[in-house]
């Protein structure tokens, strides 16, 4: 029986790590990582909370947090036993305008509407990750 896992593009060519347009344009083409990255201009969330927003399973989110990171539109930062992960700074104008993208471009996402509520009760409700680690 085959597999009906989706596997992400391989990054093959040095052209498509650290924010090349092809490989930011991929990212920006999955509705996955658009959540994640919507979710993630509200500030930075540790790895739990985020799985607990968007509903995937871990593994699933690890695979795109990892192609974020590899495309540097995401930044990780380990402490004690928690990941949190913010945007990466803009690094030209062209990532900042994708960036300015997701306050204006995906509102019709349904998705991320949904996404947005969630999060506001998670992090109301002070979320699942030390809260004094938050920087």
């Amino acid at each position: 029986m085959a597999s009906t896992r989706k596997s992400l593009p391989p990054l093959k060519k040095r052209s498509q790590r650290n924010g090349s347009a092809d490989a930011v344009f991929r990212a920006f083409s999955d509705r996955t990582r658009l959540r994640i990255l919507h979710l993630l201009r509200q500030g930075e969330l540790c790895v739990n909370d985020l799985l607990q927003v968007i509903d995937v399973p871990q593994p699933t989110a690890s695979r795109h947090l990892a192609y974020l990171r590899r495309v540097g539109m995401v930044a990780a930062r380990k402490h004690g036993q928690w990941v949190y992960y913010s945007l990466a700074p803009a690094r030209s104008s062209f990532h900042r305008k994708l960036l300015d993208c997701l306050v204006s471009c995906f509102d019709e996402v349904p998705e991320i509407r949904q996404d947005t509520a969630r999060a506001a009760r998670v992090l109301h409700s002070g979320g699942c990750c030390n809260p004094l680690a938050r920087s």
